[in-house]
């Protein structure tokens, strides 16, 4: 779940988010079948019942998966659009959800705000100096949890110095410093 506490969008999980969904219909099916079946006993009904209840765990955890990104991609939605490197992480289906979010994001500031400005203010574009800017990015200095799940190579923390991360080992420090060790799959957020 590196996801739910990245402050920056990760890869898209499709091949992993596929597989588990069809796991979960077919453990479905199998129940359905199970509960129907009434030459059961009871110990098999506590089984089936033990297996329902993990179906519906890792639905939860699917359906907070796909929450997290659905709301980073609402939030980020301009910057993911205009970041070819993000964008790039992202599935089609959701950076068409990107482009229809951020068009109608732009539509509302412009009937609400923008055209009352004079025309040379009536932009969302990052060009003038505004404060903050326009465009939300991450806060990849955010602190974070990581837990490291191999040795890692030391990182360079801002102050100067190097983390040894060995296995096992759980620290807290900026998103931007670990970020690479999470992508490679040699750190997990906690």
């Amino acid at each position: 779940m590196n996801e739910r506490h990245a402050p920056d969008i990760l890869p898209a999980q499709e091949e992993l988010l596929s597989r588990l969904l069809d796991h979960i219909r077919s453990q479905s099916d199998t129940v359905l079948t199970l509960r129907a079946d009434p030459s059961s006993s009871e110990e098999e009904h506590f089984r089936i019942m033990l297996a329902q209840t993990e179906v519906e765990r890792v639905k939860f955890i699917v359906r907070s998966y796909l929450r997290t990104r659905l709301y980073k991609i609402e939030k980020y939605a301009r910057y993911i659009l205009t970041n070819p490197g993000v964008s790039s992480r992202i599935s089609e289906s959701e950076t068409a959800h990107a482009r229809r979010f951020a068009r109608l994001t732009d539509q509302h500031f412009f009937s609400s705000v923008l055209q009352s400005l004079p025309d040379t203010q009536q932009t969302l574009d990052d060009n003038p100096p505004f404060v903050p800017p326009i465009v939300t990015e991450p806060d990849k200095s955010r602190p974070v949890f990581v837990h490291a799940i191999q040795n890692c190579p030391p990182v360079r923390l801002p102050d100067g110095t190097a983390l040894e991360m060995t296995k096992g080992h759980i620290s807290l420090t900026p998103f931007s410093i670990v970020e690479q060790l999470i992508a490679r799959g040699e750190a997990e957020l906690v």
